[in-house]
């Protein structure tokens, strides 16, 4: 369930990035960042998508710092903590591979991959 936390967030960010100015989307749902997707963008686009991510993680982080929330309700330590040793170009290289490796799971979405492949493993290594 904490997941879903940052994927409504991520969802709406990412939303705004690939919806035309002025135009109302009602009743599609926000569009989630798949690997078929990923795939398909280039270098630049997969950095934007990771900044993207990383400034929705720091907006987060401080609005959580005035709510003094502990680290069992909120998904930003462990972020923190699993990419630690990683670098942007470190993490797109890293879903790069993961999906290059998984031709069958392109649709499953990016920030999934990033915290089941990325995060939660580094988080379990020793700093």
């Amino acid at each position: 369930m904490k997941v879903k936390h940052l994927l409504g967030p991520t969802a709406l960010a990412l939303s705004l990035l690939f919806t035309t100015p002025g135009v109302a989307q009602t009743t599609d749902p926000a569009p989630i960042v798949t690997g078929k997707q990923w795939s398909e963008s280039d270098a630049s686009h997969k950095k934007a998508y990771l900044l993207g991510i990383a400034n929705l993680l720091q907006v987060e982080r401080a609005y959580q710092e005035r709510r003094k929330l502990n680290d069992t309700q909120t998904l930003v330590p462990r972020f923190t903590t699993g990419l630690q040793a990683q670098t942007l170009d470190s993490v797109r290289d890293s879903l790069d591979s993961w999906y290059a490796a998984n031709p069958t799971k392109l649709d499953r979405p990016v920030i999934e991959t990033l915290w089941f492949e990325i995060v939660v493993p580094g988080a379990k290594r020793k700093p």
